[in-house]
């Protein structure tokens, strides 16, 4: 009884040291994208996708609006993309618990000091991501500052390859190529057709923080991915609310201690008042702005955990040709010949 309970348990140390080798985790992860995907996965992945379409177009356009009607804090700016965070806390307490499975049985569970790192690290990155956008949105028209965000595909899809194993197909390589000439178009324009009222030396400044923070943001969904796949390994909508809630969070701290620091806090009064609609608007203009950017989080993140960083970012360039035309209606862009045909690549 004594050799047969013993050896038993010398079954069950192997099968558990199998399943956290990184060989069963990668033959776990290839069956799990290579199985039918249920109804259930589709509906899920389809409301993540019209969060982000739809996150992204409101939050960059308002975001303009912002600007344009009196807004001056790059700083606030940035804090309404990482702030909105809170509206979703109730639902993380609320959420149903996670149920175990055999894997989830078997998961080695990483330090605290470890989702620590990732969250600090993460946060931090998103903080800077979104200062860089929130300068480039500032010195660029809108609908060139929407074309030139498109590139930021290409440097996930550089990422993912080295991080995350992506493998490059026909196809993949055929929309980088596409995209990148469609960015490049933009950023490579004469001084003489720079569009804004701006000096050329603060509109080159908007071009290049515009593409810092597309690549940043393609290294932060690469990074998220690996998070998810390699190191948390929870399979449950609750792992991508902790994500965004506690990234969220670090971002908002880094951003109030620029915003500090900065002395912009000083004028935030001032600034209000002088907005040309008014303070009601100008309060509903930023709250507003925190919630599309936080849809978007929500529906990038998920499509992150769901599928690929790649296929999010898919999904976010997919609506970012529709900007420039909203921008043309709404601020009243001029959509020149470079414009259109940067647009017709994108698409």
């Amino acid at each position: 009884m004594g050799q047969a309970q013993n050896l038993q348990l010398q079954v069950t140390v192997q099968e558990a040291e199998e399943a956290n080798s990184p060989v069963h985790i990668n033959a776990t992860n290839q069956s799990t994208i290579s199985q039918p995907r249920t109804f259930m996965q589709w509906l899920q992945m389809t409301i993540f996708a019209l969060f982000v379409l739809s996150g992204q177009s409101a939050a960059i356009l308002l975001g303009r609006f912002y600007y344009d009607k009196g807004g001056k804090s790059k700083w606030t700016a940035t804090l309404v993309q990482v702030a909105g965070f809170p509206i979703i806390i109730p639902y993380y307490y609320i959420s149903p618990p996670e149920n175990p499975t055999k894997n989830s049985i078997h998961r080695h569970e990483p330090s605290t000091l470890i989702i620590a790192l990732i969250y600090v690290s993460l946060g931090v990155l998103q903080a800077a991501n979104s200062m860089m956008y929130s300068v480039g949105l500032l010195h660029l028209p809108v609908s060139t500052f929407a074309l030139i965000c498109a590139s930021q595909l290409t440097f996930n899809a550089f990422f993912s390859f080295l991080i995350n194993s992506q493998k490059f197909t026909p196809f993949i390589i055929n929309s980088l190529v596409l995209l990148t000439i469609s960015s490049a178009l933009l950023v490579f324009q004469t001084n003489s057709m720079n569009p804004t009222g701006n000096s050329n030396v603060i509109y080159e400044i908007g071009l290049f923080c515009t593409v810092g923070a597309s690549a940043g943001f393609g290294l932060m969904l690469s990074l998220t991915e690996l998070s998810f796949h390699k190191i948390l390994r929870r399979e449950t909508f609750t792992v991508i609310l902790e994500m965004i809630i506690y990234q969220s969070l670090v971002a908002t701290c880094a951003t109030l201690v620029g915003l500090f620091a900065s002395g912009e806090w000083k004028g935030l009064k001032r600034e209000m008042d002088e907005f040309e609609l008014g303070k009601f608007i100008y309060v509903s203009t930023l709250i507003w702005t925190a919630i599309a950017w936080q849809i978007f989080n929500i529906g990038a993140v998920g499509l992150i955990h769901e599928v690929s960083s790649l296929f999010s970012n898919v999904i976010s360039v997919l609506g970012l040709p529709v900007i420039p035309v909203l921008a043309v209606i709404f601020f009243h862009d001029k959509m020149d010949a470079v414009k259109a045909i940067s647009m017709v690549l994108a698409i």
